[in-house]
């Protein structure tokens, strides 16, 4: 056999080989296209996904897949990081409280202008340039959200006293109207959400990114909420990642200290969304690339899957 054909015979195995790992795949995956087929999944989109180049490439092309296979992605972004970097080029100083931004009337201005503006529209160009049809809103495009001023109080250690927190303009939703989405959705248009949300008066809020995808996965009865973070998942006290959790293992696990730290306000909103109608809620590692693929079309999926099913 002279070289050139050992060659060509090496190159077509390979080939075969791929193409059957092609095939496996596909069928793998096809009792799951049959499951999404006209199902809305809601996204939160944040961490460090948004700020790595070919990670936002690999979100934007499984979003547009998603899409053409038939169901139906809603895109709710965060941008904390970019906000902190406009408010310090502006000068203007922001100080935070159990993890949220204390708001005046000068930084929601600018929390508006990055969060609907140009994090929001970078993320439609990305989905456009993938080739999709992204169309980009706030919370506040007909009247999407309607939020109110979130209350918070803090008890001092010494005196036992409780004291209200006035946090400034930063919101939760009062009220999700999805009629907006549901127009967007029975095109193939695939809506980019930046979490604003208007007040009864006008007034404009900064909503936490989380607690507004929450919140509208829950408004579109949504079959999938997917929380995208910078962790793989729930772990458990050896640092394994927990892949399915009933409801009442999440609450025990908070209770016990397993879930801590920034991890028990997105498995509080996991189960918050499934109080309102949410079939599961997933909690994905978001630098791992095509992770929704991944978690919608395989057996096994990537992260955290929390239901009131096991």
């Amino acid at each position: 056999m002279t070289a050139k054909k050992a060659t060509d015979n090496k190159t077509g195995a390979s080939e075969e080989r791929a193409g059957m790992a092609t095939a496996r795949t596909l069928t793998e995956a096809l009792p799951y296209l049959k499951r999404y087929a006209g199902r809305t999944i809601a996204i939160k989109y944040g961490g460090h996904a948004m700020g790595d180049a070919a990670l936002r490439k690999s979100f934007a092309k499984d979003v547009v897949l998603i899409k053409q296979l038939g169901a139906n992605p809603v895109v709710i972004h965060g941008g904390g990081p970019q906000i902190a970097d406009m408010l310090k080029r502006l000068a203007i100083k922001s100080s935070f409280v159990d993890g949220l931004r204390v708001t005046d009337a000068d930084t929601v201005e600018v929390v508006e202008m990055v969060l609907a503006g140009s994090i929001n529209k970078a993320i439609v160009s990305e989905i456009n340039q993938a080739g999709g049809r992204a169309v980009g809103l706030s919370g506040k495009d007909g009247t999407l959200i309607i939020a109110e001023k979130l209350r918070r109080t803090v008890r001092d250690p010494d005196s036992q006293i409780e004291r209200h927190l006035d946090l400034g303009f930063v919101g939760e939703p009062k009220q999700v109207n999805p009629a907006v989405l549901e127009t967007i959705l029975a095109s193939d248009l695939i809506p980019v959400i930046a979490p604003i949300g208007v007040g009864e008066a006008g007034e404009t809020y900064n909503i936490n990114a989380d607690t507004a995808a929450g919140a509208i996965a829950a408004a579109l009865n949504a079959t999938r909420f997917i929380l995208l973070t910078d962790m793989p998942g729930v772990l458990n006290k050896q640092g394994e990642l927990i892949t399915n959790l009933s409801r009442a293992e999440a609450e025990s696990l908070i209770q016990d200290g397993t879930i801590s730290g920034g991890m028990i306000p997105k498995v509080e909103t996991c189960l918050k969304s499934l109080d309102q109608g949410v079939e599961a809620a997933v909690i994905v590692d978001g630098r791992v690339g095509h992770a929704l693929l991944l978690e919608i079309y395989t057996e096994h999926g990537v992260g955290t899957l929390i239901s009131d099913q096991r």
